[in-house]
């Protein structure tokens, strides 16, 4: 689709009703490193609201103003010191606020179950391709309302040098929650800068700002993969190989189950879900579940990481790489309060060579993901930015040798929370920021019952043999 099918109506900016309390926040290590990433580009389409346009902008931009007031970093500006350390400036300088019009399109015709992202999505945003560190001399947030045919679009653009996905989403749903007429907020976020993270050693970076770490001009396809919350269950029973320990056949032997040749295909019936069949095998798996168990999440990315990786062709002995972000927050000692405002993430790659990923069983691969997730405790987090005080650097993002899997966002964001007033959003996507082949966003179902999505970006010919793939395909809804 041409970028003149959607049309900026007007351009303003937004102003925090009040002024902010915060002279400026240092940013962190584990925000410095997103200097080079693009701005994070999530939003929300919702069904058509029961006012007019006008209502709508004006409804909008006073519930921004008041969001603003309560997330002051976001109103304000980057700078850099003498000393090389870059800081929030909160000076309410404001966000920009877009109405842009795209009345030919409409809600079925741009979601679409099973064929590529509708293209359009990339046009529902601002601050493409712009780097962080471009909030030096622009906006550190945006929002652009789209009206569509029988519905609307509300996408969010911030500066990822100042938001990891848990403070994007709590900003967003609180900007959801003052629109529908909160009083009061319910999740005021966190400024303190006490933590091991608050690092006095600064990022040597070019006078001009660094440069994109990947081109972004590649070829690729992208696509929603929905998992239900059963057939993420049949690959969590695979990935712990429950089916062959002593102690959950005996416990089956004690369910309603016993007597039948349960695995896990059984878990569904001629092609749908036995919900009688999962239910009892959830009970038994929590029965059987311990400390050291693979979780839901880590079985399903295994899955995908064997699936791209066989799609790609890569010979046995190439090296493949499955990258995934954890928060910290509550890895740290003392923990750091979940609605800690920043970023607090850290990178955590796991490598095995192409051959050895391929011929182990999904529990293999799964188990890799999950050790590793394991070790990244408070040491091991308080190591990562030592390691980083020593030789300070940029986060590489990127796929650099065509054998590697970047896992992003994450299921447990309220991303369905985002009711603005009129119900809760029809679908969540993303926009141009940040995509590469390689490149997965896990977007939690929109039936919030465990339901995942994944925002899948690969190049074409690896999206086509992964679309060719039986072991993956058949936990796909």
């Amino acid at each position: 689709m041409p970028s003149s099918s959607v049309h900026i109506i007007s351009k303003s900016t937004v102003l925090p009703h009040k002024k902010s309390t915060i002279k400026s926040l240092k940013l962190s290590v584990s925000d410095l490193p997103m200097l080079s990433c693009q701005y994070i580009q999530k939003g929300v389409l919702l069904s058509q609201p029961p006012v007019t346009t006008e209502t709508l902008l004006s409804l909008l931009k006073n519930s921004l103003s008041k969001t603003l007031a309560h997330f002051p970093a976001l109103a304000g500006r980057l700078i850099t010191d003498d000393n090389g350390q870059v800081h929030i400036l909160c000076n309410d300088a404001g966000v920009e606020f877009f109405h842009a019009s795209a009345q030919q399109l409409s809600i079925n015709s741009i979601v679409i179950p099973f064929i590529d992202i509708h293209c359009c999505f990339k046009e529902f945003f601002a601050f493409d391709k712009t780097l962080s560190y471009a909030g030096h001399y622009k906006p550190i947030a945006a929002v652009q309302v789209t009206d569509l045919n029988d519905g609307v679009f509300i996408g969010c653009t911030v500066n990822h040098a100042v938001v990891d996905g848990t403070s994007f989403w709590n900003f967003f749903n609180t900007f959801a929650e003052l629109t529908k007429g909160a009083k009061m907020i319910s999740s005021s976020p966190d400024f303190r800068r006490d933590s091991v993270f608050n690092s006095p050693v600064p990022l040597p970076l070019p006078e001009n700002g660094p440069a994109a770490t990947f081109s972004g001009d590649e070829p690729l396809r992208e696509k929603i993969f929905h998992f239900s919350r059963e057939a993420i269950l049949r690959m969590k029973l695979r990935a712990n190989r429950l089916f062959k320990k002593p102690e959950f056949k005996s416990d089956l032997e004690g369910s309603e189950l016993f007597g039948k040749q349960i695995n896990d295909s059984w878990i569904t019936v001629n092609g749908k879900e036995n919900g009688k069949v999962t239910s009892v095998l959830e009970a038994l798996l929590q029965t059987n579940g311990t400390t050291d168990q693979i979780s839901s999440f880590q079985s399903l990315s295994a899955q995908l990481w064997r699936a791209v990786t066989r799609a790609r062709n890569l010979p046995d002995t190439k090296t493949t790489t499955f990258r995934m972000a954890v928060n910290c927050r509550h890895r740290l000692e003392p923990k750091v309060d979940p609605l800690y405002f920043g970023n607090l993430i850290q990178s955590i790659p796991t490598v095995a060579l192409t051959g050895d990923l391929l011929s182990n069983d999904l529990g293999w691969s799964a188990d890799l993901l999950h050790q590793n997730v394991v070790a990244h405790d408070n040491v091991t987090v308080r190591r990562c930015v030592g390691d980083w005080e020593k030789n300070p650097r940029l986060f590489p993002l990127g796929n650099f040798d065509g054998a590697m899997i970047t896992m992003g966002s994450s299921p447990r964001f309220p991303m369905y929370n985002n009711d603005f007033g009129w119900g809760k959003p029809l679908a969540v996507r993303s926009g141009k920021a940040n995509k590469f082949d390689g490149k997965i966003s896990a977007f939690p179902g929109r039936e919030g019952d465990g339901s995942v999505d994944l925002e899948v970006v690969l190049a074409p010919q690896t999206m086509a043999g992964l679309e060719r793939d039986a072991e993956f395909m058949q936990y796909v809804s």
